[in-house]
């Protein structure tokens, strides 16, 4: 929601004293100020010190006493508001993941706040800027009642906090429940308060708080820019950009697809280099050279200029040069059998078959590469002409590249995530419940 947001205006005001915030969020960008909702002089936020701060009238009320910096992890946020409450403290309760956080300052009795009344509300922004950055599920608004986390969510038996997708509320006249298992802006309460986009582009996404997705991840040193809930990483350095991502395995079967886009210049100058990297063990994994390619930073990747599969010093001939904007690139992760494949717009390379098993037909041997250490997607891109820019966009299982579905659906056996292409039989999309097959 990078420069999305929604918009209503309720017809009526409702009560601006005692109401119920919950919503999940995952989020993207981290270090700056943006808003998961607003109402006309309300404002809901992540600071730049990335605290949560429930901001009225131009006065701070409801700080954080804790950061929120986890790109991997979906958060549950309930605010309670009451005012009416004669203890101060119990104004404003703010709840993350089932538990209780501290925050300070503290409205005044019967102080009426603008979130309710009828004026413009907003999900994503305030006043059509400082957008929320990542992803949101299970938006609900209260009117009327203060209800704790319980009431939105609960603990397994394993003790992690996980989403109620239909909780027993009340919503009340201003009350609305909308992202319900989707990008519906129409309201699941009762009420019929929907909601309109207002800018940008809503997509769907398989990440959910029940299912959370690889993305890349912004907290790897990096000298690229991410977007579209770092599932997207763009650079016009004429330096490499290494980046990785924030699922790691060490066995199971995983797929996976990017999408080369030159955005501005010529493809003489278009190079990307795409396969995976450890998280762990050799020094010169990620983060020890930024400018460094995958295949120099001890990873494994295939690269566009000439089609050689690089690692470290060693470089193999795979296929020929693919440097086309717009290929994408599916890679075949086998960790039980320890071989990775790669395909061109859905035709595996080398000969690959990636279902072949302990004999790794046409895939490349980790068996020297894969010590233990976690295993995480990465690729580098990099341009040597200044006036080119290019990025590559990920598709873990979301069904998006950027903002752009699928053309359509590949099979996958399963039933986990969304791909342009088929997914070999006996492997799954890199998320929680694709770790747990």
């Amino acid at each position: 929601m990078a420069s999305t947001y929604l918009t209503r205006t309720p017809a009526s005001a409702g009560n601006r004293k005692t109401f119920t915030i919950s919503v999940w969020i995952k989020r993207g960008d981290l270090g700056r100020q943006q808003h998961f909702a607003s109402g006309s002089g309300t404002e809901i936020r992540f600071t730049s010190a990335d605290k949560t701060l429930f901001r009225d009238g131009g006065a701070n009320y409801g700080l954080s006493d804790a950061v929120f910096r986890d790109v991997s992890a979906w958060y549950h946020i309930v605010y309670a508001i009451d005012t009416t409450q004669a203890t101060e403290s119990n104004r404003i309760k703010l709840y993350v993941n089932g538990e209780q956080f501290t925050v300070t300052t503290f409205p005044t009795q019967n102080y009426d706040f603008n979130w309710n009344n009828n004026v413009e509300h907003q999900i994503g922004a305030s006043g059509g800027t400082e957008f929320f950055d990542g992803s949101m599920s299970h938006f609900h608004n209260i009117d009327g009642t203060a209800y704790d986390a319980s009431a939105f969510g609960q603990a397994d038996a394993n003790g992690v906090w996980t989403i109620k997708t239909s909780p027993s509320v009340t919503y009340g006249t201003n009350g609305f429940f909308v992202l319900k298992d989707g990008n519906s802006v129409t309201d699941q309460s009762g009420n019929g308060n929907n909601f309109t986009v207002a800018g940008g582009t809503l997509t769907n996404t398989e990440d959910c708080p029940s299912n959370v997705f690889c993305t890349l991840n912004p907290l790897i040193p990096s000298n690229g820019s991410f977007s579209e809930g770092n599932n997207t990483v763009t650079t016009s350095t004429s330096t490499w950009c290494t980046v990785g991502s924030n699922l790691g395995v060490t066995s199971g079967k995983y797929y996976w697809e990017v999408k080369m886009n030159l955005l501005s210049g010529s493809t003489t100058s278009f190079y990307t280099m795409i396969g995976f990297a450890r998280l762990q063990g050799n020094s010169s994994d990620l983060g020890n050279n930024l400018t460094s390619n995958l295949g120099d930073n001890n990873g494994v990747g295939i690269y566009s200029d000439n089609g050689y599969l690089y690692h470290l010093t060693t470089n193999s001939p795979y296929t020929s040069s693919f440097k086309t904007s717009g290929n994408i690139i599916g890679v075949a992760l086998d960790l039980d059998n320890n071989y990775a494949y790669w395909s061109i717009n859905g035709t595996w390379q080398n000969s690959g078959d990636p279902t072949s098993g302990a004999t790794g037909t046409g895939g490349y041997d980790l068996s020297s590469f894969a010590d233990g250490s976690f295993i995480v997607p990465a690729s580098s891109v990099q341009n040597y002409a200044s006036a080119n820019q290019s990025e590559n966009e990920y598709n873990f299982g979301n069904g998006y590249f950027g903002t752009t579905p699928v053309a359509s659906a590949g099979t996958n056996a399963s039933g986990i995530g969304i791909f342009e292409y088929d997914v070999p039989t006996g492997y799954t999309a890199l998320s929680t419940k694709g770790l747990n097959l």
